[in-house]
C-alpha cells in the first residue's frame, strides 16, 4: 500500500487535532510532514502494531527499544517536539494520546481512518515486548528482596558498559559544573567537584566515620578516604558494583579504611556514623518507605552528625494521589523507582527528627551531565551494543536524552539537602554562612 507515511500523518493529526510536529518516514520509503523537521522512522508494520496495541509512551518506547522506530535527525529536538504529546501528560490527562484517542474514536471520520490504520498495520496480533523489558516482579513493593531485584535490573548491566557511559570517574549521579575561570571543565572535573562539595558540606575531618548509602562503584568513599582521611563504609545492593568498588579500593591501597558491603540500609546495625551521604539512592526508596528511610538514617548518625541527601525531585501535583510512575522508566530503567517533590522530601526528613540546614537546587547541572553521558554512548555505540544488546543501548540513549530535556524544561530537578541530627542543646555545628563551605 503506497504512501504509508501520508496515511500515518493524517490519522495522527485527526486524533491530536493539530499538525504533527515531526516528519514521518514509513517502511515503504514514503515521507510526510513538515520539511526540515526531525523524522520519526517507522521501519516496519510491527512498529505501528505496537502503537495500536499500547497507545502513548509505552508503545512508542517498545517500538524504539526493539528498533522498529528510529529518529533521523537531532534526537533532542525530536524528543522535545514529542514531549508535549507523550511524556508531559499523564494517561488520563486531556490531550494525552490515549485519552485523546478515546474521544477521537467517537468522531465518524476518525473511525474510518482507524480502520485503514488497522489494515495498514497488518496482522492483528500484539507484538511481544522487547527482551529488555522487566515484566515479572516478586513480592510486595519495596521489600528487601524486591528492591534487590530492582537494583540488579538497573545496575548489573555490566561494569564495562558503565565505564563507557560514565567515563573514568564512575560516578552515576549529577556532576557539579563550572570553575573559577567561567568554563565548564570536563565531566571528570565536574564529578570530582561534586564529590568534594559533598565532603565539605558534611564537614568531614580526619578519623571520622562515613556511611555512603547506595555507594555505586565506590567513588564517594574513595574520594572521602583519600582527600579527608576518613574511615568509610559503602553499601550497595548490586553484586557487580561491590566487586568493582572493592577492586578500586584495593588498587588505591585503602582497604584498611574502606569497607564495601552488599547490604540494605535497613540491615545496618553498627552505628553510630559521623556523617552519611546518600547520592542518587533515595529515588529507589519509594513513597511508602520514605519515612522508614529517613528514620533509619537519623538513627545511624551520632548527635551532631550530618546527612547529605542528593535526590531527584519532580514538580508537585494538585492531587498527589494521582502521581503514577513513568511506564518507560519503570519497565526499562528504574523498576519501582518513585520521585517526590523536594518539599515533601524536606518535610519527611524533618519528621524523622532532622534539622534541615540547606537545600541547593542543581537541576541544570544534571542536564549537562546527561548530555555528556549521551555523547559518550554515541561515540562508542558499537562497543556499547557488543557489551549489552542493541535494545539495552537504545534504552539508555532514550532514557538519558529524554531525562536531559526534562531537567532543562524544569519537569524534574535535583536537590542536595543538608540535614543535621541536632543535639538537644541546639548546637548544629553548621557554619553561620553555610554556602561558604570550609575547605
Amino acid at each position: 500500500m503506497a504512501d504509508a507515511a501520508g496515511r500515518l500523518t493524517k490519522l495522527a493529526e485527526e486524533v491530536l487535532g493539530a499538525p504533527l510536529p515531526v516528519r514521518i518516514r514509513a517502511w515503504d520509503h514514503s515521507e510526510s510532514g513538515p520539511p526540515g523537521a526531525p523524522t520519526l522512522v517507522f521501519r516496519n508494520r510491527r512498529a505501528l502494531r505496537r502503537l495500536l496495541f499500547k497507545p502513548g509512551e509505552l508503545g512508542l518506547a517498545r517500538a524504539w527499544v526493539a528498533g522498529d522506530i528510529d529518529i533521523d535527525g537531532d534526537l533532542y529536538a525530536a524528543l522535545d517536539l514529542l514531549a508535549g504529546l507523550i511524556w508531559e501528560r499523564g494517561p488520563d490527562a486531556p490531550g494525552h494520546p490515549r485519552a485523546t484517542a478515546l474521544r477521537a474514536l467517537a468522531r465518524p471520520g476518525v473511525r474510518t481512518a482507524v480502520r485503514d490504520l488497522l489494515a495498514l498495520a497488518g496482522a492483528p496480533v500484539p507484538p511481544a515486548p522487547p527482551a529488555e523489558e522487566l515484566r515479572r516482579r516478586r513480592g510486595p513493593l519495596h521489600t528487601l528482596l524486591r528492591d534487590k531485584q530492582a537494583i540488579s535490573h538497573h545496575y548489573d548491566v555490566g561494569n564495562d558498559f558503565y565505564e563507557l557511559v560514565l567515563g573514568p570517574s564512575m560516578v552515576y549521579s549529577c556532576a557539579y559544573w563550572g570553575s573559577a575561570d567561567g568554563t565548564l571543565g570536563t565531566l571528570e572535573d565536574a564529578q570530582r567537584d561534586k564529590l568534594d562539595l559533598i565532603c565539605r558540606k558534611l564537614g568531614l575531618t580526619e578519623g571520622q566515620r562515613l556511611l555512603d548509602v547506595g555507594c555505586g562503584w565506590g567513588s564517594m568513599v574513595l574520594h572521602a578516604a583519600r582527600e579527608y582521611d576518613v574511615r568509610a563504609v559503602g553499601i550497595t545492593l548490586s553484586e557487580e558494583q561491590a566487586t568493582y568498588a572493592r577492586k578500586r579500593i584495593a588498587e588505591a591501597g585503602l582497604g584498611d579504611r574502606i569497607e564495601i558491603r552488599v547490604q540494605d540500609y535497613r540491615e545496618i546495625h553498627d552505628e553510630p556514623f559521623d556523617a552519611i551521604s546518600s547520592i542518587g539512592m533515595a529515588e529507589h526508596v519509594g513513597r511508602a518507605q520514605y519515612a522508614e528511610y529517613a528514620g533509619a538514617l537519623y538513627a545511624l548518625l551520632r548527635p551532631g552528625g550530618r546527612l547529605l541527601n542528593h535526590q531527584i525531585g519532580r514538580r508537585p501535583l494538585p492531587d498527589e494521589e494521582a502521581y503514577r510512575v513513568d511506564e518507560f522508566i519503570d519497565r526499562y530503567v528504574f523498576p519501582d523507582g518513585e520521585l517526590a517533590p523536594v518539599g515533601r522530601t524536606v518535610a519527611q526528613l524533618e519528621e524523622a527528627g532532622f534539622e534541615v540546614r540547606d537545600v541547593e537546587a542543581i537541576r541544570e547541572h544534571y542536564a549537562l551531565t546527561l548530555r555528556a553521558w549521551v555523547a559518550n554512548l554515541e561515540e562508542r555505540w558499537g562497543r556499547a551494543v557488543r557489551l549489552t544488546s542493541p535494545g539495552r543501548a537504545r534504552v539508555w540513549r532514550l532514557y538519558m536524552a529524554a531525562s536531559a530535556l526534562s531537567f532543562e524544561r524544569n519537569r524534574i530537578g535535583v536537590n542536595q539537602v543538608l540535614a543535621v541530627r541536632t543535639p538537644e542543646p541546639g548546637t548544629s555545628g553548621v557554619p553561620l554562612r553555610p554556602r561558604v563551605w570550609a575547605g
